[in-house]
This record gives structure tokens, sequence and C-alpha cells, in this order.
């Protein structure tokens, strides 16, 4: 499906400093901490909605990111838990769970315009679609990350493992000038971002690899090196995988036919004590993105005949405990 897009969004203020863009972080954890805090060393003018201790933390003594591209402190413009507080964003970047989005975006609507782009980065596949039912296609970005990243502490990004990678573009995949000028943005900052070919394969590329280890991850309570080294556990992994695979294509998401392969390759080259984030929600007892994993494939394949018994069980025995946490 394509979209034609007119030109909006990234109207950059003339300063005497230069061109600003105005960008809005909402959620400033891993993701969201990292990438703002890297675009907060630059001119441009960067706000960061963050809660409690952590946003206390920020407010004090700046956003501290250590990570294996190197460790920084930074004030960002402004951090805060008011949407009141914040000027009317050029850009939105969501850097919260796939399934707080949309309640996410409609509390900014109303501090956003017309001109407002948004970009989400949780894991998911269906993100885009998420936002297209609350606002304008024509203001919906598409996008995906690869980083292992968390809140080490109030205040804290850690970045253990795998250099932070961005990827994002136009539903349609063409190369508007607005996207060009947000990638230029971000190189500014020093963050490795490039624009696909396809962004709708990239996503699903990623969306196969997390989905095929973080709810098995949430079942076994193991690490990726234990669980790619058992024979049973990485079999398991594997009809997880081709069953999200056979339900892109029935999608229409061409995925490359080596898109399995290359997910286990990357799999295999994990630091073995890895965990992914909604296996750490899942073992942590917290509201996780189960739904938007599992639970989405399990929707997607039975509206195109697609079976899915693998991702199947793997919901059927975890939500249960999802569903007592989301009570809590």
């Amino acid at each position: 499906m394509a979209f034609c897009f007119r030109t909006i969004g990234v109207h950059l203020i003339k300063t005497s400093k230069g061109e600003i863009m105005k960008i809005l972080i909402y959620g400033t954890g891993g993701v969201g901490g990292f990438f703002g805090a890297k675009l907060a060393q630059t001119k441009h003018q960067v706000t960061m909605i963050a809660r409690g201790e952590h946003l206390r933390a920020i407010q004090e003594n700046g956003i501290t990111i250590k990570s294996i591209t190197g460790n920084f402190t930074v004030h960002p413009y402004v951090v805060t838990d008011n949407l009141e507080a914040i000027d009317t964003p050029d850009l939105v970047i969501f850097g919260i769970k796939s399934w707080q989005l949309s309640k996410a975006i409609k509390d900014i609507l109303q501090y956003t315009n017309e001109d407002t782009l948004f970009l989400p980065l949780q894991n998911g596949a269906n993100n885009t679609e998420q936002l297209n039912e609350v606002v304008s296609k024509t203001q919906v970005l598409s996008g995906l990350c690869r980083m292992i990243s968390y809140i080490e502490s109030p205040g804290v990004i850690s970045n253990p493992d795998i250099a932070p990678s961005l990827l994002f573009g136009e539903q349609d995949n063409t190369r508007t000038e607005r996207v060009e000028t947000i990638l230029h943005v971000f190189k500014e900052a020093g963050i490795n971002a490039a624009i696909p070919e396809n962004i709708q394969v990239a996503i699903w590329q990623k969306f196969l690899f997390i989905t095929t280890v973080s709810a098995i991850g949430g079942l076994t309570r193991v690490p990726i090196g234990i669980m790619r080294n058992n024979k049973y556990i990485k079999e398991l992994m594997l009809k997880t995988a081709e069953e999200i695979y056979a339900v892109a294509r029935a999608k229409e998401i061409h995925l490359p036919e080596d898109t399995i392969e290359k997910a286990f390759a990357a799999i295999a080259r994990q630091a073995p004590d890895t965990t992914a984030s909604t296996q750490r929600d899942l073992m942590e007892g917290k509201p996780s993105e189960l739904e938007n994993f599992n639970g989405y494939i399990i929707k997607e394949g039975k509206k195109r005949n697609v079976a899915t018994p693998i991702n199947e069980m793997i919901y059927e025995l975890l939500i249960p405990q999802e569903e007592l946490a989301r009570k809590q």
C-alpha cells in the first residue's frame, strides 16, 4: 500500500546559531534516553518526558550515558513529566513500550499540531498502524532501533552491548526532504542512522528476531547463551520464527529468503548472558510486550489462515502471568 505525502513537518527554527529542530523524547528509558541524550549534545532543542526518581535525577544532574560507544553526561533543554511544559515539537520520538503507544499518542495529541511528525522506535510490527489510527498517516514515520540498553540507575542509561543503530523512513519508502532533514540531524548527533530501501521489511526482520527469543526467554528464564545451546529450545525458537515468517509473507511483507538464517546468526553473535527487554519484564512480573509480539502473530495468522501453533502455545502459557501483572 502506498500513501501520497504532502510536505509537512520538520519546520526548523532560524536562530543566530543556525536551524534548530524541536524534538520531544516521549519515554526516557534505554532507547529514548540514549538517543535523546545524543541529540541533546547538538544545538537542537531536546525535551524529555520522564518519571519518578529518573526524572528528578536527570533534572538535577543531567542524563548520563554509559555506552560501549563512549560515556558522557548532558543536560537536555527540558526534562519533565508535565506535557503542558513542552513546546510544540517538530518531531516526537517514542521510546516507550509498544503496549503503551496507543495511550501515549492520545495523551500528547493536544500538545502537537498538524506539522508534528511522529517516529516510533519500540519493538513490534504494528506501531505505525497504531499511530495511523489516531493521527494522519502523513504525520507518521516508521522506524526501529537495534541496541541493548536500559536504565542502570536513576539518570543513568547503560548500553553494555551492541553499538546502537537506528533505521527509519516514510511509510511508502520515498526519500522525502523531511526524512533527509531528520537523517542529517541524527548524523549531527553522532547517531548511526540510515533510511533503508524498505522500512517495513527492516521492521519485520527485527520483529522476527526479537519475537523469536523474547517470550521463550520469559518461559525458560535463562539468557540467550543457554537457550541457543539447548537443542530442544533452539528448535522451538526455529519453529516460532518460521511461523512469523509465514505471517509476514501472507501480509505481503517481502522478507528475504535468508531472513531466518540471518536471525539465528544474530542470535549466535549475542553475548551469552544477554536477555531481551520483554524477557526481563516477564521474569520481573511486569507488564510486557507479549500481546504485541506473539499475540499479534496469532491474530494476524488467523486473519490470513496461517497456522501459528507454537506462538499460540507460548502466548497461552504466559498470558495468565501477563494479566496478573497488568492488574497489579
